[in-house]
């Protein structure tokens, strides 16, 4: 395990942390909430049906002795969430309706941690991104002052570390969107003990080419400087000119990012997603996510391919993301 992670379960340990796991069926699942509950490093809550759960595990030797289970459709509080949730709503859901949608073990996960009886949530391993994704934004929401969650990678090679965003959610971010990214991209460098030095990239250079896809992320730049006057960020920057200390010189001499830019904020989806997995593929990082960011509460999502490794280091991250306030 890199030392990224070797640092991350130093940090959560300890912490009392609960994570739910609402795909508690699922073996890659069972193993990771296992070994979690097993090295003492978080509370593992897994939602589903309990007797298939437990004999699942006893099939595998997974221990849920340190683990809680809980299945929605047997749940001693229900009344409690179903309440929470119809006020939550707004009236866009009757009590009848909310005691068919928490039913639904994301709607039940996510429920769990709004009303404070867990700290985080991993879905993800049998369920789309939506599935995960959307009940977060309709009862977590999004923290105030920002408008979208987005999605970043962590990208590792020994002691090298990255921060790349937006590769998981946001299709064509706007100047606005990309100021947000900016500035959460750096709160979740910071969780990862990365001091943000953030690039905006594009294919110019501090005005090199002229058209509404730069001048969208010098917009993007000065609005995050507007929101975070503090944090050092510059762009629009081509790759290279945020990265290699001699292009900088030649290209952007009077920016404060120096070819040592270490969060890059990419203009929108498919060059983020294809920046990261050329970085994984070709440069051999191992990338770390998606996190999801800019919500209240912490909620991940795990690829459908994801192994048990996968899950258990998501995880940590979630639990991460809960102590990091």
């Amino acid at each position: 395990m890199s030392n990224l992670f070797t640092t991350l379960k130093e940090k959560v340990s300890g912490q009392n942390l609960r994570i739910v796991f609402p795909e508690g069926s699922d073996e890659r699942i069972l193993k990771a909430a296992g070994r979690l509950a097993e090295d003492g490093i978080l509370t593992p809550v897994l939602i589903g049906n309990i007797e298939k759960i437990q004999a699942l595990a006893s099939d595998l030797g997974v221990s849920l002795e340190r683990a809680e289970i809980y299945d929605p459709a047997n749940f001693a509080m229900m009344d409690e969430l179903v309440a929470a949730f119809v006020e939550r709503r707004k009236g866009k859901a009757s009590e009848e309706q909310a005691r068919q949608i928490l039913l639904d073990e994301n709607y039940f996960g996510t429920m769990l941690v709004y009303a404070n009886k867990a700290d985080g949530l991993v879905s993800g391993a049998a369920h789309s991104t939506a599935d995960t994704v959307r009940p977060a934004l309709q009862i977590i929401k999004t923290k105030e002052g920002v408008r979208k969650t987005s999605g970043v990678f962590i990208m590792v090679r020994e002691d090298e570390k990255y921060v790349f965003a937006d590769c998981a959610i946001n299709i064509s971010p706007d100047s606005q969107d990309l100021a947000e990214i900016a500035v959460e991209s750096a709160r979740t460098a910071r969780m990862f003990d990365i001091e943000p030095r953030v690039a905006m990239l594009s294919f110019s250079t501090k005005g090199s080419a002229v058209s509404p896809e730069t001048e969208k992320m010098s917009k993007a730049v000065e609005e995050a400087k507007l929101r975070d006057p503090l944090l050092i960020l510059d762009g629009e920057f081509q790759f290279d000119a945020a990265f290699v200390p001699s292009v900088a010189a030649k290209k952007a001499p009077d920016s404060p990012i120096q070819g040592d830019a270490n969060t890059f904020v990419f203009p929108s989806l498919e060059a983020g997603n294809i920046g990261y997995k050329i970085a994984q593929r070709l440069g051999g990082f191992e990338a770390v996510g998606p996190i999801l960011q800019g919500l209240n509460r912490p909620v991940n999502d795990l690829s459908r391919g994801c192994s048990e490794e996968d899950v258990y280091k998501l995880a940590l991250i979630t639990a991460a993301q809960a102590m990091f306030k």
